[in-house]
């Protein structure tokens, strides 16, 4: 059959569907129907094949809302060559039509919402004669066109609870010279059979597209509740999937390089927003003290409020050694210098411990020699003498850069473990089975260094490197961080560029990123103004060039 044109032809018109034909003819359209997996057509599908065995030259499909009102999904006329909704990119430009009306009874004004409201078919000779209905509307339509709308024929479309879930209806029945007849009443139990398989076909696409809105919002609802987890982080898992996706249609749409027959099917774009909402779901067990360790010293709360009061406890020290001095005989002004300069000591060396707790430097050789020499200081509290500093403390404080000690950062790194282990537990329908690889590689390098699983670039599919590419920029640039200020673009892609030169990021996708001018919309959209410095796009490439062997 002919979706664009449901007339039947000359022969199968004159048996006016009879028998074994119109049966075929139904069973036909109901496969048709059982296979369609797009809404718009699947609404066309019903009505052409409802047109067709009814002889009908026009005809409106109406589907309930959750207002219990009449929505037009698509309208044909013929011999008007109309055709609006469906696949045709020409919106219904008219309102649902309420099924109660304002003071609270059915309304069964018209022959669809009788239709709806009774849950049985109604059949119309002859519109301008008939009196037990509104036909203001056609007659408008009748008025406007030319057009004569006569006979009418409303097929409910329940569910497999009886439920009405829409209408057909049909309007001009033809004979085969075209001329207009009232619906034959054999044709009346040929649509409803249609409309059974349609209603069927319907019900399985509402529930299939209620399903994939759940999925979607349940997706959705995970990355803002990592996002929210941290307040440092507030907009990591929106982000990602948005550049991650730029970056794949900058792949799509190059005529040039290794990416110029690259493309993605409608089902390989779902499945890379799902994977972006997910990409960080494994930090759902992460520990926020961890997660969100903003100082060396902070777990649940920040420690060097304790070694404060530790060296209070060394200015008093101080001030008693300068009082019993003076006490023993000492010399005064000796004594107070010697107490200055102790408390002078005493003040740098906090200030030193201050300087180390946030992470923001590098600590040389000798820092780490200075951290060692304060921890070994005795200080004495009610429990006795004891070092300044614990070792666990030394330990954090003595993190050469950012504030993750090894054993922490292995606890973040888990999260792309986490992230595998529950994505890969869960049974993804076929087009979306790719979704824990392209979530789960983003941490991985090109050279096999990466994390959780050390693969290599062949081992990897383009979606998770672009993915990675995508992770470090936003990371680099993001503004919500508490142990970094947000560095400049020119700064990231400097960065990045030594990752592509040392094998860690896909250096044809990088190119990619530098050359499409993805990073700049990406920073044109989401970053500050002042991150937005000169940036030279040829030396950039030239200092990504992967290292040989």
């Amino acid at each position: 059959m002919d979706e664009a044109s449901p007339d039947l032809d000359p022969a199968a018109a004159e048996t006016g569907h009879a028998g074994g034909a119109a049966v075929r003819e139904i069973l036909e359209i109901g496969i048709a129907l059982a296979a369609e997996r797009d809404r718009a057509r699947l609404a066309e599908r019903i009505l052409f094949g409802a047109m067709a065995i009814a002889r009908a030259d026009g005809g409106t499909i109406y589907l309930r809302t959750a207002e219990d009102q009449l929505e037009f999904s698509v309208r044909r006329t013929i011999s008007l060559g109309i055709h609006q909704g469906g696949t045709s990119g020409e919106p219904i430009d008219l309102p649902p039509i309420p099924l109660v009306l304002p003071d609270g009874s059915l309304n069964c004004t018209t022959v669809a919402t009788c239709t709806a409201n009774t849950a049985r078919s109604l059949v119309v000779d002859d519109a301008y004669a008939e009196t037990g209905f509104n036909f203001a509307g056609p007659r408008a339509f009748d008025a406007r066109t030319g057009y004569r709308s006569v006979s009418f024929l409303g097929v409910p479309l329940v569910d497999h609870t009886r439920h009405v879930i829409g209408v057909i209806q049909l309007i001009n029945a033809r004979d085969v010279a075209g001329r207009i007849l009232p619906f034959d009443l054999t044709v009346v139990p040929l649509v409803e059979a249609l409309s059974g398989f349609a209603g069927v076909a319907v019900e399985n696409q509402q529930l299939i597209d209620g399903q994939k809105r759940l999925f979607d919002n349940l997706v959705q609802v995970m990355a803002r509740a990592i996002d929210a987890k941290s307040p440092y982080t507030g907009t990591h898992c929106q982000r990602v999937p948005v550049l991650t996706q730029m970056l794949a249609r900058a792949a799509c749409d190059t005529t040039e390089g290794p990416y110029a027959h690259y493309g993605l099917t409608p089902a390989e774009w779902y499945e890379l927003e799902v994977a972006g909402g997910l990409h960080d779901i494994g930090k759902v067990v992460t520990p926020v003290h961890v997660m969100d360790k903003s100082t060396k010293l902070e777990t649940i709360y920040d420690r060097i409020g304790e070694i404060r009061t530790r060296f209070e406890v060394l200015r008093r020290e101080a001030d008693i050694a300068y009082y019993r001095a003076v006490a023993a005989g000492s010399d005064v002004e000796e004594a107070a210098r010697m107490r200055a300069a102790e408390l002078a000591a005493i003040d740098a060396d906090l200030a030193f411990l201050e300087a180390s707790n946030v992470g923001g430097e590098s600590l040389a050789e000798v820092d780490l020699a200075r951290l060692e020499t304060i921890a070994a200081r005795p200080y004495a509290d009610a429990e006795g003498a004891r070092p300044l500093l614990s070792p666990e403390e030394l330990a954090n404080l003595s993190v050469r850069r950012g504030t993750l000690t090894s054993a922490e950062r292995q606890i973040i790194n888990d999260h792309m473990v986490h992230t595998v282990d529950m994505l890969e537990a869960l049974p993804w329908p076929k087009h979306l089975a790719r979704v824990p690889h392209i979530a789960g590689t983003h941490h991985e390098h090109m050279d096999g260094t990466g994390y959780p699983r050390g693969l290599r670039k062949h081992e990897i599919s383009p979606l998770g490197r672009m993915m990675a590419i995508a992770d470090i920029f936003e990371a680099l640039t993001a503004q919500d961080r508490p142990y970094k200020p947000p560095k400049p673009i020119s700064e990231s892609l400097a960065i990045m560029a030594r990752m592509s030169r040392d094998h860690h990021i896909d250096h044809e996708l990088f190119e990619l990123f530098l050359t499409s001018g993805v990073w700049r919309d990406y920073a044109r959209q989401f970053l500050l103004p002042e991150q937005l410095d000169a940036i030279d796009v040829e030396a950039l490439l030239k200092a990504a060039q992967p290292r040989a062997g």
